[in-house]
């Protein structure tokens, strides 16, 4: 049984949140050309082609630079399971985390079940968080292990073109899921806003999809990368 205090307010905002969260890549590609990562896999391209004629004892810039991103993968990978460990842990005690919740004055009260629902969505954005650090770590190995190859067939060859377009594929499939990673902490902050009401919950979900799209389409890193890639496919032309 659903909670009796699950209005369409509460309900509503329940399903903005998850909804704003799963349609901002689509949002993306109809404002412009989708996420700055879908738009850095010409430059992993590029990377890759010039990987396979770099001798192998030469790619230490390289090797940094993918140490770099398997750090921060793995950063966030931890950190995210010691948040989730605890929030864990809080749902099984649930009764004694909604007692103390109740007695913060600036937080209405709701039903336990509906405090229940509230902190299984903020438990599962930071679940899925987390499973994509892991998924993004998974993919990376690939990428690594499809690296390695690549200086084993010519440059030029039909063979070649396919090993560097479906490293590059692998390397931005990983990147992506990184992303998307770090993208549910900000939909983590206005789930929280669950708690307070669900008109400030739909206020903080419509702030944080507007930060994250003017991010990727309209700030100046967005369209610097933006000129970066169309000069390089000119380049190229």
């Amino acid at each position: 049984m659903l909670p009796t205090d699950l209005d369409p307010p509460r309900a509503f905002a329940l399903l903005f949140l998850f909804a704003m969260w799963g349609l901002y890549g689509p949002i993306l590609r109809v404002l412009g050309r989708g996420t700055l990562n879908a738009q850095l896999h010409a430059v992993r391209q590029r990377w890759m082609r010039m990987l396979m004629q770099t001798p192998r004892d030469h790619r230490t810039f390289d090797a940094v630079m993918l140490g770099h991103i398997s750090s921060s993968m793995s950063f966030f990978g931890s950190a995210t399971l010691l948040v989730l460990a605890g929030l864990l842990g809080t749902l099984a005690n649930i009764s004694r985390a909604y007692a103390a919740v109740m007695e913060i004055k600036f937080v209405p009260v709701v039903s336990l079940e509906l405090f229940t629902i509230y902190f299984a969505a903020l438990t599962l954005i930071m679940a899925i968080c987390f499973f994509s650090f892991t998924y993004a770590l998974r993919k990376l190995a690939y990428t690594l292990a499809m690296i390695g190859g690549l200086n084993e067939a010519p440059g030029g060859n039909a063979s070649s073109q396919i090993m560097i377009s479906e490293t590059a594929t692998v390397m931005t499939e990983s990147v992506m899921s990184l992303n998307s990673g770090i993208r549910g902490y900000y939909f983590a902050v206005a789930a929280l806003f669950l708690f307070i009401g669900p008109y400030y919950s739909i206020a903080m979900t419509s702030v944080m999809s507007s930060v994250l799209l003017y991010r990727q389409g309209f700030s100046t890193t967005a369209l610097a990368i933006g000129r970066y890639v169309d000069a390089l496919k000119n380049n190229s032309k």
